[in-house]
């Protein structure tokens, strides 16, 4: 915590000098800077570490939900040994969740002009604890197959609608208060990935402690479906652990309201949102409009079109790095098994869960060193566009394929090298996210928006968006990812 709580000032991430070449600061000295000049917005207060590790935790809260229920995969498939559904229970959890949290953050994102952001994230967060704390009481419990594999989809897809509603609002604070805060809610959403996988492995370790070689054997010749037990023990810890995390949320942000940066940063928006509910006629809303105070719905609408076509190369990146990701994390990794016969799936899965959250930890760490920050929005979407290859080299690992009837050897069979290769993939979906959410909303380095102050939370919010976007169309393609594996992979021999 005290790595991302840094005493650097959001100045340094100014001190990047222009880069005569690039493309993005060409466009900058096109702009007319007299009008960039008188909109610029003051100078930011000293960075304040409180309000920093606030939002490091409203980060951790915003992505616990998809967290949990990733990390929870070998609990969720080993209560549903003997169903048809068993194969598939990755993608179809990963689709139905992505999936539905698009139509939500969609929702949100029209209507985070006219909903109070406090009130938003404490409805949603409420929830949230109330559906995870379900599920922790789901591992004392057995049901059919069928029942718990409706329990588990719907639970997912209302965490999902929590989830959107939460970030949106969360987001749009962070990006008012300035680049480090934005930078310590990517962290934080990491760092939960990160404690939640870790308490997953520590648990594993526990649950498996003694386990022969010749069970492990069994067990995988059995197609890794042993009795539960190691998986719900792990299942019950990380669950309990999330739930009381998400109340100890609760209470940091309603300190986090009662600060005076608070409500004269995000405040703003509370103003606005009661001023317009306090307007009946369209005169009133026009007398508003004309006190800069907010725009009507109409130029509402106006407003998020016209920075999402200011923004398309920052949004596209941050799509397309997510949905190569969730193409084969975790519906296809979670297939990959170790290649020492004496490892148990159950660890290696827990352990492999652990190396791509460390990494996507680390690759949003460093972009708190200004030195290492990309603000060219074309050169975070080739880096984007680069991880592509990440596709084809998980696919010559370990992959069990349900339909082998004879074991297959694998291209890459060091699971030291797949660590590695994970360990990057996770790093490079993290650098590539952070950038594209410290570029879209920054006035300073991004001159697409024109220095337009009331942009900057409406650009981080679709930022946010096309990264659901990412995350669902990622886990829709998994399907197709899996297929291939099932029917004819070409790269194993």
């Amino acid at each position: 915590m005290s790595a991302i709580s840094t005493s650097r000032s959001e100045a340094l991430y100014r001190a990047l000098p222009p880069d005569p070449t690039d493309d993005d600061n060409r466009l900058s000295r096109d702009v007319d800077r007299s009008s960039i000049e008188s909109d610029h917005p003051p100078p930011e207060s000293p960075l304040d570490r409180r309000i920093q590790c606030v939002y490091f935790m409203l980060g951790c809260a915003a992505l616990l939900p998809w967290n949990a229920m990733i990390t929870a995969t070998p609990f969720f498939i080993s209560r549903l040994t003997g169903s048809p559904l068993r194969a598939t229970f990755s993608s179809y959890l990963s689709s139905s969740f992505t999936g539905c949290m698009l139509l939500f953050v969609a929702r949100a994102t029209a209507t985070s002009k006219q909903t109070s952001p406090s009130r938003r994230f404490f409805i949603s967060t409420v929830s949230l604890t109330v559906l995870v704390a379900l599920l922790f009481l789901s591992t004392f419990t057995r049901v059919p197959p069928a029942l718990f594999f409706s329990f588990v989809i719907i639970n997912g897809i209302c965490q999902a609608g929590g989830a959107a509603f939460l970030s949106t609002a969360v987001y749009a604070g962070a990006s008012l208060f300035g680049a480090p805060y934005m930078q310590a809610l990517m962290a934080g959403q990491a760092a939960v990935a990160v404690a939640v996988s870790g308490v997953q492995v520590l648990s594993s370790a526990a649950s498996v402690w003694g386990t022969t070689p010749g069970s492990i054997a069994t067990l995988i010749a059995d197609g890794n479906t042993g009795n539960g037990a190691a998986e719900e023990s792990s299942a019950r810890i990380f669950f309990g652990i999330s739930t009381v995390f998400l109340i100890a949320t609760i209470m940091a942000y309603g300190w986090l309201t009662t600060l005076p940066a608070y409500k004269n940063k995000v405040g703003v928006l509370e103003r606005q949102i009661k001023a317009l509910s306090f307007s009946d006629s369209d005169e009133e809303r026009r007398a508003l409009v004309s006190t800069g105070l907010t725009p009507d719905p109409p130029n509402g609408r106006m407003q998020l079109w016209r920075v999402f076509k200011a923004n398309i190369i920052y949004e596209f990146a941050a799509c397309y790095g997510f949905a190569v990701t969730l193409a084969v994390f975790p519906p296809i990794t979670v297939s990959i098994l170790s290649t020492n016969p004496n490892m148990h799936p159950l660890l290696f899965s827990a352990v492999h869960f652990l190396v791509f959250n460390l990494g996507d930890f680390a690759g949003r760490y460093i972009c708190s060193f200004p030195q290492l920050i990309v603000w060219s929005a074309r050169r975070v979407l080739t880096t984007s566009l680069l991880r592509t290859f990440f596709i084809p080299i998980f696919l010559i690992c370990n992959v069990q394929r349900p339909s082998a009837t004879v074991p297959t050897t694998p291209i890459i069979g060091s699971d030291l090298l797949y660590m590695l290769i994970l360990a990057t993939f996770g790093l490079t979906n993290g650098y590539v996210s952070t950038l594209c959410m410290l570029g879209a909303p920054s006035l300073e380095h991004n001159p697409r928006l024109k220095g337009r102050r009331e942009d900057v939370d409406v650009a981080a919010t679709l930022a946010s968006f096309s990264i659901i976007v990412g995350l669902a169309v990622g886990s829709f393609s998994s399907f197709a990812v899996r297929a291939a594996i099932c029917d004819c992979n070409p790269f194993r021999h």
